[in-house]
């Protein structure tokens, strides 16, 4: 039995609450996993995980244990890649999730350049607006947004992007240009509903350094971002879009921004980098990040793009 291997086993069954969702992850058989898991059991002479037909969970050993190695896998893995960044190519599994607009409108092709840098690399990249969980899904980093933080995780601002106040000619011709978010409210709204509460999120502003939520009149809530876009191009009403998603229907004038003369500006949108815990920070994932933060940078120069430390949320 290679002990090293039957170790990462047994924590990817941890981490992914089965066995089948191990397999999955390693690629292997579940008849595999399983076996795996007995002759490490059989080495240690103490039963890890209890096992039902319908679930698992931890033994008081298996807890300590499994705190115990992932640990050390960790720091492995750290070494290797520490090495292999310095004397050979990136390599091994690169697992990112994002808000799903970041996701595709800027991660996507982002990503092209960076696998074409790092060939040897798999990259995989998952986009959700629900709720992420680093250790359950095997994520080496996050970006998300402020809504969707929580303790436990450790991170770092990145960059603000702008968020544009938009709407169809058509519309604006039938109902009027808004002068200030207080004309919010006398307008059709099309709002954007995070999946994790069921709340739409607010559009708030700045006006005299103070920060404030809009009186809005909602006549249409998604949870889609593109979708909200897809409405106002329609002529369905105002809406707020992260400039990334509105900057191709800007160009060709299927929206136009508002608000530009208010006295008062659209709050920005914060995407924060995120990671489990400190050891976390492998190279491969620094590598991704200083990638990301120069793409940021290149494409929106006068965004502040944040470079001090990760924090923890804990």
């Amino acid at each position: 039995m290679n002990l090293l291997t039957a170790i990462a086993s047994f924590i990817k069954v941890v981490e992914s609450g089965s066995i089948v969702g191990a397999a999955k992850t390693l690629g292997v058989s579940a008849a595999a996993v399983s076996q795996t898991i007995n002759r490490l059991e059989a080495h240690l002479g103490a039963r890890l995980l209890q096992r039902t037909t319908r679930s698992m969970a931890l033994t008081e050993n298996g807890a300590v244990y499994y705190e115990k190695v992932r640990r050390i896998a960790a720091d492995l893995e750290s070494a290797q890649s520490s090495i292999n960044s310095d004397e050979t190519e990136l390599q091994g599994r690169l697992s990112i999730a994002s808000t799903s607009a970041f996701g595709r409108h800027v991660l996507a092709s982002l990503i092209a350049g960076f696998a074409a840098q790092h060939p040897r690399l798999l990259i995989e990249l998952s986009t959700t607006n629900g709720k992420i969980n680093h250790i359950h899904d095997g994520f080496d980093l996050s970006l998300r947004i402020k809504p969707q933080l929580e303790d436990g995780i450790v991170a770092r601002k990145i960059v603000s992007l702008p968020f544009i106040m938009c709407a169809a000619p058509a519309y604006l011709q039938r109902a009027g240009w808004p002068q200030s978010p207080d004309d919010l409210h006398n307008h059709a709204c099309l709002a954007f509903r995070y999946p994790l509460d069921g709340r739409f999120l607010r559009w708030s502003f700045i006006r005299d350094g103070q920060r404030f939520d809009a009186n809005i009149n909602a006549t249409a809530i998604s949870d889609d971002i593109d979708a909200l876009a897809q409405m106002a191009v329609h002529g369905a009403g105002v809406t707020r879009l992260a400039e990334f998603v509105a900057a191709p229907y800007l160009a060709s004038g299927q929206l136009v921004p508002l608000l530009e003369h208010s006295d008062a500006v659209v709050e920005p949108m914060d995407i924060y980098a995120c990671v489990q815990e400190r050891a976390a920070m492998t190279p491969k994932v620094k590598a991704f990040l200083d990638y990301l933060s120069a793409d940021l940078i290149a494409r929106w120069p006068t965004t502040n793009v944040f470079v001090e430390g990760f924090k923890d949320t804990r």
